[in-house]
């Protein structure tokens, strides 16, 4: 079993989700990113019993890109007291359906995660939660497409892309919020391409790259 390693040391693991396949798994659906990663860890290093191994966070089945995986219970702990406090830094790219190219900086929206799909409400809604990301450069990719780099602020379920299709610019590939554009099965053109976080143990910061698919 091969999996694409972007970094490893003993507390922590990043590893490259091909799009398409769960970051954890669920009671229908038991493959999952992690499930092979504990498989692959136990393998290659002769681990008896059980291998712990927990993703800090999650990526959409149908994005691609860096996923940070906790080594052990200690590692989970403080990363994830991390993201509450907002120390991890991310950075996608995304192919975007428009006619005209979207204006770069902050883009706010209010979000409800509703039934597996994230709806966007009024501010004053009770349910509604802040949702902001920044686009940070715009490119031109095809007609009608284009190439944007994103800065995820929050982590609201589904963000940038209900946030993305709510201001005119569907993700190509994501039929579930309006794009038009055919793109490979089971995926949409979002990619997890940078990661920056304290690490763990040790009093340094980490970055994690993976250049995108397409």
């Amino acid at each position: 079993m091969s999996l694409n390693i972007l970094y490893e040391d003993n507390h922590i693991l990043a590893l490259n989700k091909p799009a398409g396949l769960l970051t954890q798994p669920t009671d229908s659906s038991p493959d999952s990113l992690e499930t092979r990663a504990k498989a692959f860890i136990k393998e290659r290093d002769s681990k008896p019993g059980n291998v712990f191994l927990h993703a800090v966070h999650r990526l959409d089945s149908h994005a691609s890109g860096i996923v940070l995986f906790a080594k052990s219970q200690k590692a989970l702990s403080r990363l994830s007291a991390a993201i509450r406090e907002q120390l991890f830094q991310k950075e996608y790219v995304a192919l975007v359906e428009g006619s005209s190219p979207p204006s770069l900086g902050v883009v706010i929206t209010f979000l409800h995660h509703g039934d597996h799909r994230a709806e966007v409400l009024l501010p004053s809604h009770p349910l509604a939660k802040r949702a902001e990301l920044v686009i940070i450069s715009c490119n031109p990719h095809a007609a009608n497409q284009w190439k944007l780099n994103i800065i995820l602020v929050t982590g609201r379920y589904h963000q940038i892309r209900a946030q993305l299709a709510a201001n005119g610019y569907p993700i190509i590939g994501d039929s579930k919020y309006g794009s038009t554009t055919p793109f490979a099965e089971n995926a949409i053109a979002l990619h997890h391409s940078q990661l920056i976080f304290p690490h763990p143990t040790l009093d340094k910061e980490i970055c994690v790259e993976c250049a995108p698919p397409f």
